[in-house]
Formats: C-alpha cells, sequence, structure tokens
C-alpha cells in the first residue's frame, strides 16, 4: 500500500478515485449511518412548536398563561394556590373573631355576677344601717359609670376591629417582568423563543401536566432565590472548590454526535482514604462537595443554546473504575444529595447519562438510587461494562472528541493533531489492495510505507 502526502490543499496531485477507493468510502458512509440510527431512538424530543402534538401544544399555551398571569400579579415565588392561602387566612380571621367574642362573653358575665353581689352588699347595708335617701342617688350614680364603661369597652373593640381590617390591606404587589431563569426570561409576553424550550422541560419533567409543572418552576425558582451555596452567597471563607486532588472529578470535554456538551466524571478519585476524609470526612465537607457541585452544573448549563434546534442538554458520562465501593457511606450521602438537588431543580437538562467501567457492585448498589428517580430519569441511563467502553462511547461520541484513555483519539494539550482541523476519517483497507490517502502537510514531502496486512 503506498500513503502520499500532498502539499497544500492536495486538489492538484490527486487522481481520479479508483473503483475500490469509492467502495471504501460508501462503506465508511455505511458504517457512520449505522452509528447515527443506533443513536437515533436515544434523542430527545424536539423543541419546534410544529413538532409537537396537539396535547402538548395545548399544555404549553396552559403553561404560558399560568406563568404570564403569575408574573403580572407579582405571584410568581407563592407558596400553594392562591384560592388555599385565602381560605386559610379567612379561617384563621374567623377563629380570632370566636376567641374575641368568648372573651367578650367572658368579661360580660363577670361584670353581671359582680352588679349583683355589689346588689346583695348595697341591699344588706340598706336595711342594716339604714342609709338615706341619698344612698339611692350614689347607686344610680354608680350604675350610670358602668354602663359608660361598657359604651367605651364596645367603642374600643370597634376600634380594634378597624384596625384588624386594616391590617388585612394587601401590601403593595412587587412586579417584576424581568424574571429569569438560566439567562432565559421567563415572561412569555417577551416573545422569546428560549423562552418555550425551558418551559418544555418542566411538561416534560412533569408529564405535560401543566399543573404540576408550574409547582416544580414556582419551587425551582424558591430554590434559586433561597439557596445560600451559590458563589458569593454562602457567607462562607472558601469558594466550594474541592482540593487540588479531585479537580478531574468533573469537567466538560468536547461535544457529541448531536452537538451535546460532554460532562465526565470521575469517581476513581474517591479511592485514594487521605483525600476522601479530606473532601466528605465531615457534614461541612459534604455541605462543600454540594456547593462545589452545583456550581459546575451552572457553569456547565452556561454552555447551553436555549434555542429550538440548538443543544439544550448535556451528555454524562460517569467513570466508575476504581471508584469507592457502597461500604463509603459519606460518598454515598453526598452523591444522593445531588442527585435530589438536580432532580428537582434542572430537569431534563441531562439527554444521556452513561456509566463507564461498571463494577459487579453496582447494580446492587443501583437499587438505593433509582426508587428515588423518576421513570424518565431512568430511561437515559446507558451501563457498560470495562470490555464495552469504547464502543458504547463511540455510539453517541465520534472518534476524534472520546479521550485517548476511553479509546478515542483525542489528547489534552495536542497541538498536531486536533478535532478542530475536520472530522475523523475511517479507511478500510482490504487485503491485498491499495489506497490513496491524502494528507493535507505545511511542507512539500513523500513517505511510502509497506505495512504488512
Amino acid at each position: 500500500m503506498a500513503v502520499e502526502a500532498v502539499s497544500g490543499n492536495g486538489s492538484e496531485a490527486v487522481a481520479p478515485a479508483p473503483a475500490k477507493e469509492v467502495s471504501a468510502k460508501a462503506e465508511v458512509e455505511a458504517k457512520e449511518a449505522v452509528a447515527v440510527s443506533k443513536n437515533a431512538s436515544f434523542r430527545e424530543e424536539s423543541n419546534f412548536l410544529d413538532d409537537l402534538k396537539e396535547s402538548e401544544r395545548k399544555a404549553l399555551a396552559e403553561l404560558r398563561d399560568k406563568v404570564e398571569a403569575a408574573i403580572a400579579e407579582g405571584k410568581l415565588f407563592d407558596d400553594g394556590k392562591p384560592e388555599e392561602k385565602e381560605a386559610a387566612a379567612k379561617k384563621k380571621t374567623e377563629v380570632a373573631v370566636e376567641k374575641k367574642e368568648e372573651e367578650v362573653k367572658k368579661e360580660a358575665g363577670a361584670e353581671e355576677e359582680k352588679e349583683q353581689e355589689e346588689k346583695k352588699d348595697a341591699d344588706v347595708a340598706e336595711a342594716v344601717e339604714k342609709k338615706e335617701k341619698g344612698d339611692e342617688k350614689e347607686t344610680a350614680a354608680e350604675e350610670k359609670n358602668k354602663e359608660e364603661g361598657k359604651e367605651e369597652a364596645k367603642k374600643e373593640e370597634a376600634g380594634d376591629g378597624e384596625k384588624a381590617e386594616e391590617g388585612k390591606k394587601p401590601a403593595a404587589v412587587v412586579v417584576d417582568k424581568d424574571i429569569a431563569l438560566w439567562g432565559v426570561p421567563l415572561l412569555p409576553s417577551k416573545g422569546d423563543e428560549a423562552t418555550d424550550v425551558v418551559l418544555l422541560k418542566f411538561l416534560r419533567a412533569r408529564d405535560f401536566k401543566a399543573g404540576a409543572a408550574f409547582e416544580m418552576l414556582r419551587s425551582t425558582l424558591r430554590w434559586r432565590r433561597d439557596w445560600k451555596g451559590f458563589a458569593g452567597e454562602d457567607g462562607t471563607a472558601d469558594d466550594g472548590a474541592l482540593p487540588e486532588e479531585l479537580e478531574s472529578a468533573c469537567y466538560l470535554d468536547g461535544a457529541d454526535r448531536e452537538g451535546h456538551p460532554v460532562c465526565y466524571n470521575a469517581l476513581g478519585v474517591f479511592a485514594d482514604d487521605a483525600v476522601y476524609k479530606k473532601a466528605l470526612g465531615t457534614d461541612e465537607g459534604k455541605a462543600r462537595f454540594l456547593r462545589w457541585r452545583v456550581r459546575a452544573m451552572e457553569r456547565h448549563v452556561a454552555e447551553l443554546v436555549f434555542k429550538p434546534g440548538g443543544a439544550t442538554s448535556l451528555l454524562q458520562v460517569t467513570d466508575l473504575r476504581n471508584s469507592p465501593g457502597p461500604a463509603k457511606k459519606d460518598l454515598r450521602v453526598a452523591m444522593k444529595q445531588v442527585l435530589d438537588v438536580f432532580q428537582d431543580n434542572y430537569p431534563e437538562l441531562v439527554a444521556r447519562n452513561i456509566l463507564i467501567n461498571v463494577p459487579f457492585w453496582y447494580y446492587a448498589f443501583s437499587t438505593l438510587f433509582y426508587p428515588f428517580m423518576t421513570q424518565r430519569t431512568k430511561s437515559k441511563f446507558v451501563i457498560a461494562r470495562p470490555s464495552k467502553v469504547t464502543e458504547t462511547l463511540l455510539k453517541y461520541i465520534p472518534i476524534e472528541a472520546i479521550p485517548v484513555k476511553y479509546g478515542g483519539l483525542k489528547r489534552d494539550g495536542d497541538t498536531e493533531f486536533s478535532a478542530d482541523d475536520g472530522e475523523i476519517t475511517e479507511l478500510i483497507i482490504k487485503a491485498s489492495s491499495t489506497e490513496t490517502i491524502e494528507i493535507e502537510a505545511t511542507e512539500v514531502l513523500c513517505q511510502i510505507h509497506e505495512p504488512n496486512i
């Protein structure tokens, strides 16, 4: 076999491709088509409105109306349904009024008893001491004073009622029409097509039930407002960064065949006991781990394109090689916290979760996590044993974007060959055949290789 390198773009020195070369290219294209077809069933749903079902469009329209009304009324962050809150407030007011009435009745009863006792005392005194007629005038004056006291008490109660009514008056509603999530405005009337993409994520996470999706969106916004773990908001001295030994625990590297950014998670870094204890050995360490992982997710989400047809989710690759087993309780607790936060507040932001180098203990360990996952989340998992890592990754990621350690062609700091230069072309050469391979070069040279096939 002869391999020729041509300077420049090489178009002038290349003869028409022989039949065998054309056949080889056809085989390559067919193989790529097979890879895409294998991956086709795992593609996330379209974000184009024309591709939605009629029921899905209705659910989206309903969710739009709910969000629009909530933002316009300043109630997007409210807890629970407004009707339930009003009913609870009304019931509380009724209970307070009943209690006040009972107190008034008790006071009135006590006054009557006191009056009767005073009257008896007066009668006895009149009979024994034979008071003069002037005593009757004094008694009348006392009764008059009592009546005036009752009137004043009634006026005070009326005043208290008016104050209570004034206290019930709602405070001024603050309307923020610039509320956004992941940089996307949530007010539908602004006409940003990215708004529908974000709303569809919440709808899909709740099986296109508009009411449930709306409550999930509210819950996410309240969590983002109240959680103190975002950068610069937790009041801690550190920035949530993990020890240097764990820098490779989570990072973005390249994109898959559909343009999703690929996030690699390597749990093997926790195999070292010293590193493990330093990172997760205390409650403070687990809290720092959660802050770090959420902030990493925020950086990854910033790489997404919330537009119809854009890369609106991540592809996650989790490497379990040398990862601690189920006996490491602190890691299990930390990962459960991360899973809960992501499932509740980052819906549909992971298109596929590929687990590679999966050990046998994982199958038993996964039973602890699966009950807390939705069926939709479970369907996104792909499991690959050590012998199937490269084969599995190739179904979703082009070989030039897969790191060398996983059987691909991508090397860190490789300046000689880069995926940016173009896609990798695979050429199958049969025994006793000759093919021509054209490689661009900055210098004119000619090399002949005679490999033994």
